[in-house]
């Protein structure tokens, strides 16, 4: 028994000589601040001269936070955990790291907070690397010209105001009018195509976040999306970084030569978020209270959106921000910022809402500046005028409210035009095939829904998938995989079209 215990005694200091040996000996400087004040999720902390502009930092109980603002006697530090826990006089140890957020595969399918925690119930994520939320944008050599096709599946976006891979087109309208659910409808839409999509809420309620995972769920593929969630009652500082721990997720597929698709639900209360923090930290108030960086907040992030080179691997990161404009005012603070920094907006009106119609686009005020480029051929050729004869019905449609129009070629455009705004209509999360969405166009544009009551066309549209594959299985294949439409192929589908349409007006008689 004692030898067994000088054996142990021995190996015992074998091992305490060994630890002894590989020690660093000397001095060691750390610089451990103090917690001056706490208030609404913002610290004030002094004694942290060496600290970085977002420098992660970690306070005594755990809680970490980031540098703010620096200033020559105390550093800004916003909370990234509750701040109940932090009073004045903690100490505080700067980590000499950034923010960083898990990414990679393991994140696909769950919902996560904006650093990465799971908040599902799935259990922990194994991820194999941590990438900095804040990342430079790509240089101007190592991107390419935004021209593939992003499919919405949602027919007066992809007709009108087209998306490519690697733009970002900005969805703008008053509160509770479908902006959120055309984004979600554009991630519903990927479920069969090779785009994984990145869902962040900013600022949200609980329940409209529910709904909008609820639908990616039942609708789309949530296996091949990520959700990002920093509800209205999250520390500002999760907010905040919220946005960008997005970006960074999608970028992860996105430097692979892959193609990604961010939603941000929404920068206006991420704007509100910066401005809250930034009075807290008594940085000098600009326009609308807002600090002066604010358009250099969003505009650093939404330039991350890029379709990547080929020697950087061809990849694309496609943005669909959203703001929340009021009372429809487009030149407010916010909104201008946005639409200036995006590649285009989609419009939603309140009064186009109010009247049934959905998605509620305001056709004259939205735009696409890529647009066309990116169209499938066979959807371009289709819609070539569509937004031409649309804007004329709805001016000819004003006039008429005064009195009747006799004219021959005028009452053909009011017919066309009804026909056209009936088929923009379109119910939620049921996107539409590129076959489908070019098959309408033209079943529209060829007059064959013009025998058809304005009622009926939203019965044509339902049975249009179907009738299709039914008539015409090789031409959808055709355009599915190609994108392309012959002129042969493009006679036989209209007059599968009208058969169709013929034999709808004959059953509802």
């Amino acid at each position: 028994m004692s030898d067994d215990f000088e054996r142990l005694a021995e190996d015992w200091l074998d091992g305490a000589r060994a630890r002894l040996d590989r020690a660093e000996l000397g001095a060691k400087v750390e610089s451990i601040g103090r917690v001056e004040e706490v208030e609404d999720g913002v610290a004030l902390v002094s004694g942290l001269p060496d600290v970085g502009l977002d420098e992660l930092v970690r306070f005594d109980g755990g809680q970490f936070g980031f540098a703010q603002t620096l200033e020559r006697d105390r550093v800004g530090c916003v909370l990234l955990d509750e701040g109940e826990a932090v009073e004045a006089g903690d100490a505080v140890r700067g980590t000499g790291d950034v923010v960083r957020v898990p990414v990679g595969e393991a994140l696909l399918g769950r919902i996560v907070d904006p650093l990465g925690r799971p908040i599902d119930g799935g259990g922990s994520i194994a991820a194999p690397r941590r990438e900095p939320i804040e990342r430079a944008a790509p240089g101007i050599l190592e991107r390419e010209l935004v021209t593939e096709p992003v499919q919405t599946g949602v027919l007066v976006v992809d007709a009108l105001f087209a998306l490519g891979r690697g733009q970002r087109e900005l969805i703008i309208g008053d509160r509770a009018i479908g902006k959120t659910t055309l984004a979600v409808d554009a991630i519903i839409a990927q479920k069969t195509s090779d785009i994984v999509s990145v869902y962040v809420a900013v600022g949200q309620k609980t329940s409209s976040v529910r709904r909008a995972i609820d639908a990616i769920q039942a609708h789309g593929d949530p296996s091949r999306c990520i959700f990002v969630v920093a509800e209205a009652a999250s520390p500002p500082g999760l907010q905040w970084i919220a946005p960008f721990a997005g970006f960074t997720m999608a970028e992860y597929f996105r430097d692979r030569g892959r193609h990604a698709l961010i939603v941000v639900d929404d920068l206006s209360k991420h704007a509100a978020t910066h401005r809250e923090i930034a009075l807290l930290t008594r940085q000098s108030p600009g326009r609308e209270a807002y600090p002066g960086d604010v358009f250099y907040l969003h505009a650093r992030m939404l330039e991350r959106a890029a379709k990547l080179s080929a020697a950087r691997g061809g990849g694309s990161l496609t943005a669909l921000p959203i703001a929340e404009t009021d009372a429809g005012n487009l030149t407010a603070y916010i909104p201008t910022n946005l639409i200036s920094i995006a590649d285009g907006q989609i419009v939603l009106d309140a009064r186009l809402f109010n009247e049934g119609r959905k998605p509620a686009v305001d056709v004259g005020l939205s735009v696409s500046r890529v647009g066309g480029k990116t169209q499938a051929p066979a959807l371009r050729a289709a819609a070539e005028r569509l937004r031409l004869d649309y804007a004329q019905f709805l001016e000819l449609e004003i006039f008429t409210r005064f009195g009747g129009m006799s004219d021959v070629r005028v009452r053909g455009q009011l017919t066309r035009g009804a026909r056209i705004r009936a088929a923009l209509d379109q119910p939620r999360h049921a996107p539409l095939r590129l076959a489908d969405e070019t098959a309408l166009i033209l079943a529209v544009q060829s007059g064959a829904l013009d025998a058809l009551p304005v009622e009926a066309v939203a019965k044509f549209r339902q049975a249009l998938p179907a009738a299709l594959d039914r008539r015409a299985p090789q031409i959808v294949h055709t355009i599915e995989t190609t994108g392309n439409l012959s002129l042969d192929d493009a006679a036989s589908l209209r007059a599968s079209l009208l058969a169709e349409a013929q034999a709808l007006a004959t059953s509802a008689a």
